[in-house]
């Protein structure tokens, strides 16, 4: 089997948006398809990737405005589910694997909904249809804090004091590879400067209301992975409870000592709890 020790950097244009992925190889096997959260980023899945290359064909998408994906006027679930469609589809991807965190959790649910023989098993992190109050204003916050950067150091330490959970050079990866240098030589993020913004006209999200995404999760027919963080702010306890009680496919895992990142705070837990499920 083809199983890359590095990635291979691939782009594809759909929907008028030039979008960049990593392919693992192993293509004989079955399709893992990586969904980021807000803030992340392709390469935030590598040590992820690695451990799970040797049985799936891992495939790893940066979506639009985010990591080396162009970045473009028009965001949202809506937008970028029409992407994660026209991706499989270029690719010709069947019976895969989805998985998502986040905003890219959000968006796996509906894809998944809305296409159910494409997906075989669903897994979603630290996601529902409705987002906690707390969780929302903390990633608001922190979106609109300093994001020009002397060095890929201070944008680390930065990273890290708002969050000292993960280890620390698994944290540092995630940080260095969503940077890139300015014309003067500093620092910024990669993701469009529209989505940290905080300008609602700029970052349009999400465009399908909450009671059409529980109608959606509820209609979901395949196995279900759902992972919480401990320590969540932005699944809570409550709605996870309710996504468990509106769809018996649903397998709730939570992760101890994480919170709402938990590929980012406790990566070794989370390739565990997906590993056991998936059977890899």
């Amino acid at each position: 089997m083809a199983i890359q020790v590095e990635p291979a950097s691939k782009n594809v244009t759909v929907n008028g948006v030039r979008l960049h992925y990593l392919d693992w190889g192993n293509e004989g096997a079955q399709p893992l398809l990586l969904l980021h959260g807000f803030t992340g980023h392709a390469r935030s899945w590598d040590a992820f990737s690695r451990a799970l290359a040797g049985s799936y064909h891992v495939l790893a998408l940066d979506q639009r405005g985010h990591g080396d994906s162009a970045w473009t006027e028009t965001y949202g679930t809506e937008a970028m589910v029409a992407d994660v469609d026209a991706f499989v589809r270029e690719l010709g991807l069947t019976r895969f694997v989805l998985l998502g965190l986040s905003m890219g959790g959000r968006n796996a649910l509906n894809y998944a909904a809305m296409h159910p023989q494409e997906v075989e098993r669903l897994v979603i992190v630290d996601i529902g249809p409705e987002i906690d109050a707390s969780g929302a204003t903390r990633i608001a916050t922190g979106v609109r804090a300093n994001d020009v950067f002397e060095s890929k150091e201070e944008a680390f330490a930065q990273a890290r004091r708002a969050n000292e959970r993960p280890p620390e050079e698994h944290h540092r990866y995630r940080i260095y590879h969503n940077l890139m240098q300015m014309p003067d030589g500093k620092w910024t993020w990669k993701y469009d400067k529209a989505l940290r913004s905080g300008d609602p006209a700029q970052n349009r999200r999400p465009a399908i209301p909450s009671e059409h995404q529980w109608a959606n999760w509820a209609s979901i027919r395949c196995p279900i992975l759902l992972l919480r963080g401990e320590l969540s702010d932005v699944l809570s306890t409550g709605v996870a409870a309710r996504m468990v009680r509106d769809n018996a496919n649903t397998k709730l895992v939570i992760i101890p000592d994480s919170g709402h990142s938990i590929p980012l705070d406790r990566p070794d837990a989370f390739e565990a709890a997906v590993r056991q499920w998936l059977g890899a």
